[in-house]
């Protein structure tokens, strides 16, 4: 069930009305003044009173988020003071307190206590437990919801600004915490149970449309920021480490047969001939654009995810909205002037070795290559992703080393818009328009495709293209207003980094935090003894510089 922002508004109101009428009759049952809880604050230190619990108490209830935890422990303190000493009355009492809070306070038969006056009991140890267990769970979730969550860097697409096991802390109040989108679900878990392939570990009878806390400021050119995917709102299960629309273009190709050779040829290179005869023996007939679609559902389970449920990422912020954005041979350029790069930018190189080894293990962990930016081009040539002061120190090995450069012009169809009419390959991008809420562009059969995705996966919109004319909600158009701001997000490790290059904006409503800091670091290719425990990274942040 989506619920929709009135309806989520209208919810409020009655959960705000019906805590302050019960505010009200509780503090005339406590022999308060019923007048005071209408002060914002001072209701608070009358209410603490009645629960006769101490002034530093306050102290909490004034720290954003925290107060959140000690709103609904209050409650929870409220409800005991009338004797519901059970679970059963105090979870759900706690839950819809807009409707039990009134009933305590003027029913006539729920009789108020003092926290002196109620009746001591003993507890057993399970009610001990169960007491600690409920709370810690409580306020470890408000501190992972809405405060900080902690983030472990599975790829090298941040390299060498983070590095593969680097441990990082999100920082969630700088840019706006945000309200969690589909609040019924196991707590600490993303989305899917622990040992299992594909149960969901959430429920959408109830989905929250997006509303965040105000954020402590804006994101800015140079952030390192997390967020849910975007290309991550449908799932190919047994595939979940690939985007699902590249593998359906895959499958497009596979059974095209006017597909292009520069697309076969990458095609072959990931399934082989033999995977390319199974698709097309299993699936005849002519083709028609969609069938990939259909075939990929026959092929994987598919699933779609809400929005918070989708896989987190992490990369820099490049552009933020109105900016234009364009790449020429690999640098990167907004709004006409060059970019800052990253101090420890990587990008591809050959490495020519007339000796045909390359760079052995033990200068590998020297120069802390990872493992998973290296392969092999020819006989004598190999690729590595490197940083400028790796670059200088193989060449002082003796070997020759050269950029790996995409040419301009050159189609790359797992670059966005995926359209040939836009020959763009990593290197050579755009120029681009980062959308901005409130700020109209010019839409035809051409330049549709750059924002397709925003239309109609984002902002919930019909898009339909007919001949050279587009239609939005069945209605012919010939520019589009955005309701979002949008981000155009980068790896530091420019040619081993899948990011908006591929798979386009990242919706603000996609944003999870900023990177506060490393606090660990562990490199899965050395030992212990080797240096496992990357000291010198630790409580460091990842600033541009």
């Amino acid at each position: 069930m989506n619920l929709s922002p009135t309806l989520v508004y209208i919810i409020l109101l009655i959960s705000i009305i019906g805590f302050q009428i019960g505010l009200w009759s509780i503090f005339k049952k406590a022999d308060k003044n019923p007048w005071l809880s209408l002060i914002p604050i001072y209701n608070q230190w009358v209410w603490l009173k009645v629960l006769s619990r101490p002034w530093w108490w306050m102290i909490f209830i004034c720290i954003p988020f925290i107060s959140v935890f000690m709103f609904f422990m209050m409650i929870w303190k409220t409800i005991r003071l009338y004797g519901k000493t059970s679970y059963l009355y105090l979870i759900p009492g706690t839950i819809f307190f807009m409707f039990y809070l009134p009933y305590l306070g003027f029913s006539k038969k729920e009789k108020y206590t003092t926290l002196e006056q109620l009746p001591k009991f003993k507890k057993s140890q399970a009610r001990d437990w169960g007491d600690a267990l409920i709370f810690a769970v409580a306020a470890a979730y408000i501190i992972r919801s809405f405060l900080v969550e902690f983030y472990a860097i599975p790829t090298s697409s941040m390299e060498s600004s983070l590095m593969v096991g680097d441990y990082l802390a999100v920082n969630k109040i700088e840019y706006g915490a945000r309200i969690p989108m589909t609040p019924l679900a196991i707590p600490f878990v993303h989305h899917t149970i622990p040992l299992t392939k594909s149960t969901k570990s959430y429920v959408e009878w109830i989905k929250l449309p997006y509303m965040k806390f105000p954020k402590l400021d804006q994101i800015k050119r140079g952030d390192v920021v997390v967020f849910n995917y975007p290309d991550g709102d449908t799932v190919a299960i047994e595939r979940q480490n690939e985007s699902y629309y590249a593998i359906v273009r895959e499958f497009e190709t596979i059974l095209n047969p006017k597909a292009s050779e520069d697309n076969m040829r990458k095609v072959f290179n990931k399934y082989g001939m033999e995977g390319y005869n199974y698709f097309n023996s299993k699936y005849p007939g002519p083709y028609y654009p969609g069938k990939g679609k259909e075939v990929v559902a026959q092929e994987y389970k598919v699933v779609v995810r809400p929005v918070d449920k989708r896989e987190n990422y992490v990369k820099r912020c490049v552009a933020i909205p109105g900016d234009k954005l364009e790449v020429i041979n690999s640098q990167l350029y907004i709004n006409g002037k060059p970019s800052h790069n990253p101090k420890r930018i990587q990008s591809s190189y050959e490495v020519v070795d007339p000796n045909k080894m390359g760079l052995n293990s033990n200068k590998r962990k020297i120069l802390n290559i990872n493992e998973e930016d290296m392969g092999r081009m020819t006989d004598s040539s190999f690729f590595y992703c490197l940083n400028k002061e790796q670059v200088k120190k193989i060449t002082s090995y003796g070997f020759k080393v050269k950029p790996l450069i995409d040419e301009p012009g050159i189609y790359d169809p797992s670059i966005m818009p995926h359209d040939a009419r836009y020959p763009w390959n990593k290197d050579n991008f755009g120029p681009i328009f980062i959308p901005k809420k409130g700020t109209t562009v010019v839409i035809n059969d051409s330049t549709v495709v750059l924002y397709e995705k925003i239309i109609r996966n984002y902002e919930n919109n019909t898009l339909e293209v007919k001949g050279n004319k587009v239609y939005i909600n069945g209605k012919e158009a010939h520019s589009y207003t955005f309701k979002m701001d949008y981000y155009f997000m980068m790896g530091d490790n420019r040619h081993n980094s899948a990011d908006s290059r591929f798979w386009g904006f990242v919706p603000e409503n996609h944003i999870v935090g900023k990177v506060w800091f490393v606090w660990l670091s562990l490199d899965k290719f050395k030992t212990l003894s080797e240096g496992k425990i990357r000291w010198n990274r630790m409580f460091k942040g990842c600033s541009i510089e």
